[in-house]
């Protein structure tokens, strides 16, 4: 296990050194300063639809709670990679094909015992593969694919089930910023007879521009769990924080951080509140 978490270490590591050194190779926003390329990509990446390449490395400190004993001092360290870059198809349109890759460093899972930190540990890693298309009017909408497969590296930390269902996205850009949902249904579709499992999730995105590439920003996470026991369906966190887009050299990263607390989660044992941070670097596409 640890041999696996180390290579994809290393990989994820050479992927976003390989590219932030692809990027400082082309010339980007000659025209402009240092100050207005930033302010310029932090626009671009508001946009779900935009054709502009980036490595985003969402990291969760996640705060539990519930009815379980000692629920209440548990807590969660996890980092996803998540490399995003669209397919131009034509004015407006962009394939997107985007995989999540999770690395669980700590997770409490309730025994016989009491409580147990599992970690570090490889997370079942999902895709989406998605068509968008965006209007001139600031509508922008999206219908694809979701699918996870059964790759955590401990059985405690994943589904030990192929999922797989539709996507959608609908929202709208602006000068100001955006809005916009993004909504999947996944079903279980093989795996092992523990009974089948039916989610419906999503997440919902928003950014207000500040100027100077600063940013209010939030994209809290939550799903429905169809197969819960009744009132315990629902995880919806709200939630939001800041992000400031800055210069390496002719390398553009985003810096981000965010605070979610959690309306609603299983009353039993479930995410109280939640910080994550983001660093986005973004990079040229290879086509």
């Amino acid at each position: 296990m640890k041999h696996l978490l180390n290579q994809t270490t290393i990989a994820i590591l050479l992927m976003a050194i390989l590219s932030s050194w692809v990027y400082a190779q082309e010339e980007v926003y000659d025209d402009l300063t240092d100050e207005q390329k930033a302010q310029k990509t932090a626009e671009s990446l508001a946009d779900p639809n935009a054709s502009i390449g980036f490595l985003t490395f969402p990291t969760d400190l996640i705060f539990y709670d519930g009815d379980l004993p000692d629920a209440n001092s548990q807590s969660a360290f996890k980092m996803n990679f998540q490399p995003s870059l669209p397919y131009n198809t034509g004015p407006g349109t962009n394939l997107f094909v985007r995989p999540l890759i999770p690395i669980i460093f700590k997770q409490p899972v309730y025994t016989e015992n009491g409580f147990e930190n599992k970690g570090v540990a490889l997370g079942d890693i999902s895709m989406d593969v998605a068509y968008g298309k965006g209007w001139a009017s600031g509508l922008v909408g999206m219908i694809g694919v979701f699918a996870s497969a059964p790759t955590a590296t401990d059985d405690n930390l994943g589904t030990n089930r192929w999922l797989m269902g539709p996507e959608f996205v609908l929202g709208k850009v602006g000068d100001w910023g955006s809005f916009y949902v993004l909504l999947y249904q996944s079903w279980s579709v093989s795996g092992n007879d523990d009974g089948n499992i039916s989610i419906t999730g999503g997440q919902y995105f928003y950014t207000f521009h500040l100027g100077n590439a600063w940013q209010i920003q939030g994209q809290p996470t939550f799903s429905y769990n169809h197969n819960a026991p009744e009132g315990q369906e629902w995880t919806f966190p709200v939630g939001g924080g800041l992000s400031k887009t800055v210069m390496f050299g002719d390398l553009p990263i985003k810096f981000g951080v965010q605070y979610w607390y959690y309306l609603a989660s299983n009353d039993t044992f479930g995410p109280k509140s939640q910080i994550r941070f983001l660093i986005t670097p973004v990079v040229p596409l290879p086509w």
